[in-house]
């Protein structure tokens, strides 16, 4: 019977669809919110660990972790709750909020801050097939390498193993998410993640392996997580949106510039089309103008100049007659009459101007067309951005709409100089309060706002934070000259900067009331 089981579990192992390779960085970036939970004892000013677990940050100085891990403590008032950080950071205490015997689930709060970046929870995480990373502190890890008590106490990263999700499974009074990412003793309540780093489950336990059967382990779902910390007034972030990875987005986005290009090639050529066609339409019109105009001046030269006949005749006969003064005034008007018409005659128009009278028209068809139209590419006031999720990657809970209020110098919000390159604008934020980077660009031309966030580690956010301090951001309505030379000062920042970020958020900008304030 065991072999068959085991071929039925390594066939579906094999059946099971290849999901996207779960992203490094964006696990790297859970596992920073991760922590060591441990039970301690004390023997006089000596203390030592009784047992171990893993948690997870889940907002402010609140840890979710698994109600056995914390049970000895619960039990036994002379034992306390350790935390040790994943990232650096010395070690605090905490203390239990809450326990959830019926789903193991418990909640703690560290006693001293400790500034945990929380976990992003999936909101609707399919129960089906798919990649997934334990995130946790192994017992057999610190034993392989044989790790003293001193060194349960000193920040260490977590272990992160991949696996299956292999679907949804109550079990016993709880509902649970069956997978194929080991876990061992220690790992129990920490995270279960997708392949964006965002908690799909809590491990709690695993299946007893006989020999070679397939090994299969088990997460407490959202389904529980969710409920519990909401009825403990946490509120979690949460992220329904796709995982999708950077590699897809750049080429959504090289294939949505392919279109365009195509699409403004072929708008040239329509309207190099209409173009021709007017110019055809224009240059028959001005023909039939000139060979009426022609017609009209050639037609005005002949009746000069029967005028100037009758009135030569006219002097004639008052030559023949001797009257002096009505041949004086005949014979001016017949004078008058014939250089009238020789003028008119040569001044007919003639087929070489069809080009230049084309050309003119041309010219001011389009003047006229011009006139009143205002530049698209000045995006400038109150404008409302809204996300735009088919060109974004988000990790944390996504903010759907930014108010956002920007001069025509880059003062963005009345309070924050962007810095100017190449007709843009550029942000780089280093908060205090925050382990990411974002780098902040908006774009006059597209009405394009683009947020990048880097989700660093304390060492890399440490040099972003030197490298910030570096120099002063000056004030609204210091001048272009400040705004270039801000530009220039943020590149030593972005240098630093991994070469992709974790987060991409794309926004589209157009004019609206602001309802609020965003850097």
């Amino acid at each position: 019977m065991r072999p068959f089981i085991s071929i039925v579990a390594f066939a579906l192992m094999l059946l099971a669809p290849q999901a996207a390779q779960a992203d490094p960085a964006d696990i790297e970036a859970a596992a920073r919110g991760v922590v060591r939970v441990i039970v301690v004892g004390r023997d006089g000013e000596e203390v030592f660990p009784v047992s171990h677990g893993t948690g997870f940050a889940v907002g402010g100085e609140h840890i979710v972790t698994n109600a056995h891990v914390v049970r000895e403590a619960l039990d036994d008032k002379r034992l306390s709750i350790g935390i040790v950080p994943s990232d650096g950071g010395d070690s605090v205490y905490a203390r239990v909020v809450t326990v959830s015997p019926r789903n193991d689930l418990a909640l703690l709060v560290t006693t001293s801050p400790l500034r945990l970046p929380p976990l992003t929870i999936a909101g609707n995480h399919s129960s089906g097939a798919g990649t997934v990373t334990s995130i946790g502190y192994p017992m057999n890890v610190d034993q392989a390498q044989g790790l003293g008590t001193d060194d349960i106490f000193r920040a260490q990263p977590p272990v992160t193993a991949q696996g299956f999700l292999s679907g949804r499974r109550p079990s016993r009074e709880f509902d649970t998410l069956l997978h194929t990412a080991p876990i061992a003793r220690g790992n129990s309540g920490g995270p279960l993640v997708d392949e964006c780093g965002r908690v799909i489950g809590v491990n709690s336990f695993g299946a007893e392996s006989q020999g070679t059967d397939a090994e299969f382990f088990f997460a407490v779902s959202t389904r529980e997580l969710l409920p519990f910390l909401r009825a403990n007034d946490i509120s979690p972030r949460i992220n329904s949106m796709p995982c999708r990875s950077l590699d897809e987005l750049d080429a959504a986005e090289r294939a949505r510039e392919e279109r365009r290009q195509m699409a403004v090639q072929m708008q040239a050529e329509q309207d190099e089309q209409a173009q021709a066609l007017r110019r055809t339409d224009a240059r028959r019109d001005i023909e039939f103008r000139i060979l009426d105009e022609r017609a009209n001046f050639m037609a005005l030269s002949f009746l000069l100049l029967v005028v100037a006949a009758a009135a030569g005749g006219v002097a004639w006969d008052a030559h023949r007659r001797g009257d002096r003064r009505s041949r004086s005034i005949a014979g001016s008007v017949a004078l008058v009459a014939l250089v009238g018409s020789l003028t008119t005659w040569l001044s007919r128009p003639g087929f070489e101007e069809v080009e230049e009278r084309l050309e003119t028209l041309l010219r001011e068809e389009m003047a006229q067309k011009n006139t009143g139209v205002i530049e698209q590419h000045d995006n400038a006031g109150e404008l409302s951005c809204v996300l735009d999720s088919t060109r974004s990657r988000v990790l944390g809970a996504p903010v759907t709409d930014v108010p956002f209020a920007v001069t025509a110098d880059g003062c963005v919000n009345d309070r924050t100089q962007y810095g100017k390159d190449a007709g843009r604008w550029t942000r780089v934020m280093v908060p205090s309060g925050e382990e990411a980077v974002s780098v902040n660009r908006f774009d006059p031309a597209t009405g394009e706002y683009v947020i990048e966030r880097y989700l660093l580690d304390r060492e890399a956010m440490t040099a972003a934070r030197k490298a910030r301090a570096a120099y002063q951001a000056p004030a609204c309505g210091a001048g272009e000259q400040a705004a270039r030379q801000l530009d220039i000062r943020q590149q030593a920042l972005l240098d630093l900067l991994p070469d992709r970020p974790n987060e991409r958020l794309v926004y589209d900008c157009s004019a609206g009331a602001t309802g609020g304030q965003v850097d």
